[in-house]
């Protein structure tokens, strides 16, 4: 039968009440921070900086939306939320790291700068994985105000100014930060007290989540090799990152058979896959060799499967909606151990003690921040959770047996 979907009265009044002029004043106030901003007129090599930048936003918009509609009831929270922290995300990001790094309001917008803004917006959207169908719009603005201040503190001052760590790909920088943030924020806000099984997937959800796994599995290799500063770094940076993708995907549906009674299962597929795009960040545009790739992407995909297939075991999916620690932290725990060794065997020009020491200050810098944030979190109200019934109007289908 059909149920309409509409919201009960108290959510939807503090939808209404709370959340419209939340967003509303902050999109005012992010504005007005523009007041000083200016255009690069840089139109060298436009069409590949747009390239680059339509990858990274595919990502963003459809790769990281879909990937999270594996809810089976939660489809237009995890893909028009992601629209939301996305779109919010880029202004915010872009305010603080440029004037950051200038220590001065006036900065420019180009190119770069949207791209560089959407790295950011990256780290949001993996914490939000780990959160996804437990909060409400309110928290997740807050969510995205007050991580991306910390990130841009922790990336700008601490591993780029002071560390100058090398992460082209944004291992440690995005992924590591992202993923501990967000599940410091899950374990302070407290697991949902109803709704668990609605906490799952169905046949359909896991379909239109392999949209996600695909275009994240398309565009990754733009995503690092955006960031590259020459043309031999990019094309390092997508070779590279291409075949530790390959090699993450193919130990993932390896392992998946063995681990899973002998039946393919989509989740390890639909994430793990994607783990060698994870854990190449940090020596995407080093001369690694092809075999080095593949060995740090099978490396990857064989800790993000036993992740995934093992999960209750390691941290359950109460705690991690979307499993971030297995696609997004441990791989990224992987990328910042690689590059401890990479320069103790002369590739590349890291400095081993400070990759370590960016890799542990992130850590620390995204727990505590991540734990601060779920204590605002607490404060706010609460929803229904792990369902599209909480906030939007809409027609659910369900069908009895």
């Amino acid at each position: 039968m059909e149920e309409g979907c509409s919201s009960k009265a108290a959510q939807t009044s503090s939808t209404g009440m709370i959340f419209s002029p939340l967003v509303l004043v902050a999109q005012i106030v992010v504005t007005l921070l523009f007041v000083s901003a200016d255009y690069d007129w840089d139109t060298s090599d436009l069409s590949t900086k747009y390239h680059y930048y339509l990858g990274i936003a595919l990502m963003m918009l459809v790769g990281f939306g879909y990937l999270m509609t594996f809810m089976k009831e939660y489809g237009l929270g995890a893909v028009g939320f992601t629209m939301m922290i996305t779109c919010l995300g880029i202004e915010w990001a872009m305010f603080l790291e440029q004037t950051m790094h200038q220590e001065t309001m006036h900065f420019k917008v180009n190119m770069w700068t949207l791209t560089n803004a959407n790295f950011g917006v990256a780290a949001v959207l993996i914490s939000f994985g780990g959160l996804l169908g437990k909060i409400s719009p309110t928290q997740v603005t807050v969510v995205v105000l007050a991580e991306l201040l910390v990130y841009c503190l922790n990336k700008v001052y601490f591993l780029e100014n002071w560390l100058e760590i090398v992460d082209v790909g944004g291992s440690i920088i995005i992924h590591t930060f992202g993923a501990y943030f967000g599940l410091a924020c899950s374990a302070v806000l407290g697991k949902a007290t109803s709704n668990s099984e609605k906490n799952g997937s169905d046949y359909t959800s896991d379909r239109f989540s392999f949209i996600g796994t695909v275009f994240l599995w398309l565009f990754w290799p733009s995503f690092i090799a955006g960031a590259a500063s020459t043309p031999e770094g990019q094309m390092l940076s997508i070779t590279n990152t291409i075949l530790a993708l390959c090699a993450s995907t193919v130990v993932t549906f390896g392992l998946t058979a063995l681990l899973s009674n002998k039946k393919l299962t989509p989740v390890p597929i639909q994430n793990a896959t994607l783990a060698g795009g994870v854990a190449i960040g940090t020596a995407a545009d080093l001369n690694i060799s092809p075999m080095g790739a593949l060995i740090i992407g099978g490396m990857a995909g064989a800790i993000s499967c036993i992740g995934f297939c093992k999960q209750e075991r390691i941290i359950s999916s109460v705690w991690d909606s979307c499993g971030i620690n297995n696609l997004h932290g441990m791989p990224g725990i992987f990328a910042g151990l690689v590059s401890v060794l990479l320069p103790l065997m002369n590739i590349g020009h890291a400095v081993a003690w400070k990759q370590l020491v960016g890799l542990v200050g992130t850590l620390v810098f995204a727990g505590v921040s991540g734990a601060l944030t779920g204590l605002l979190l607490k404060a706010l109200p609460r929803s229904e959770p792990f369902t599209d019934k909480s906030f939007w109007e809409c027609e659910l289908e369900e069908h009895e047996a």
